[in-house]
């Protein structure tokens, strides 16, 4: 083969690869687009500071706005991925440290049927767990649901990239006489913290963006409730009512919230690069 065969060969490949990356991402960038152009509108001073209230106030034209929902979405989202980072984390470290334990293939398959499962079964569990237990919709009980969403992809995330850690790691941890789960939480899972981070940032995203488990625990609140015993909404299930309510305005507003819970989404995965280089830096130096 020549070298003029060669070139043409590689610079075939690398527009193949330009074409096949641009057919993946054009889909993303139109739905951006046109989630823009349609709830760009909506978003002013109100809608960040008020409540949406009942329909009449939005038929007499006072100011609504999703201040509620964009406040209770942070809140529900941080107790559900506090409530799941430690379960999260301990059955990676079962899968992975503990293979030998009986418990640890019963966990994979736990977390791979958990994985698989619609996202309305997690809500459904935690109906029976929380909402018929303590009488009533909640703010927990919808934590409770995005965290059995978040586990199960924190855990298998968590075994892969302590699978990929360097044995001698452990080694020479239990060489100088430390004790296993020492070995595993001083030295491990330090060592593999970036992929670790990485994981719960994948499991955050995939929860914040979840409907169907909220509908059956924390329910809505058209008013500002910071309760955590008490119905809160969120961005998610206040979309949906929106998209399916008879007034245009309310339309306008929930695609409106649409590019609300898309830059929450994104900058969380901005920050959670910047934080992961960070650690990267820090374990080269």
């Amino acid at each position: 083969m020549t070298l003029k065969q060669r070139y043409l060969r590689d610079r075939g490949v690398e527009v193949m690869i330009v074409l096949l990356t641009a057919i993946v991402v054009a889909p993303l960038f139109i739905i951006i687009a046109y989630v823009v152009v349609n709830g760009f509108s909506a978003l002013n001073l109100n809608f960040f500071t008020q409540e949406l209230g009942s329909p009449a106030r939005a038929m007499q034209g006072r100011p609504t706005g999703l201040v509620a929902s964009i406040t209770g979405t942070i809140v529900i989202d941080l107790v559900a991925l506090v409530m799941a980072i430690p379960f999260g984390i301990a059955t990676g470290i079962m899968m992975s440290e503990y293979q030998e334990h009986p418990l640890a293939p019963v966990a994979r398959l736990m977390t791979s049927t958990m994985n698989g499962m619609p996202a309305v079964l997690m809500g459904l569990l935690a109906y029976a767990l929380v909402v018929k237990n303590t009488g009533g919709f909640s703010a927990l009980a919808g934590s409770v649901a995005l965290s059995f969403v978040m586990i199960p992809i924190i855990g298998r995330t968590t075994e892969s990239v302590l699978r990929v850690t360097p044995w001698s790691l452990r080694e020479a941890g239990l060489s100088l006489g430390i004790p296993r789960w020492k070995v595993t939480l001083s030295l491990v899972l330090p060592a593999a913290r970036a992929g670790v981070v990485t994981g719960i940032l994948i499991a955050f995203a995939r929860a914040a963006g979840e409907a169907a488990p909220l509908l059956l625990t924390s329910f809505g609140n058209n008013y500002l409730s910071f309760d955590l015993t008490r119905p809160m909404d969120t961005l998610p299930q206040r979309l949906y009512s929106l998209a399916i309510s008879p007034y245009r305005e309310w339309h306008v507003m929930g695609w409106g919230g649409a590019i609300i819970l898309l830059l929450f989404v994104m900058i969380t995965f901005y920050v959670g690069r910047i934080a992961i280089r960070r650690m990267e830096r820090q374990m080269h130096q």
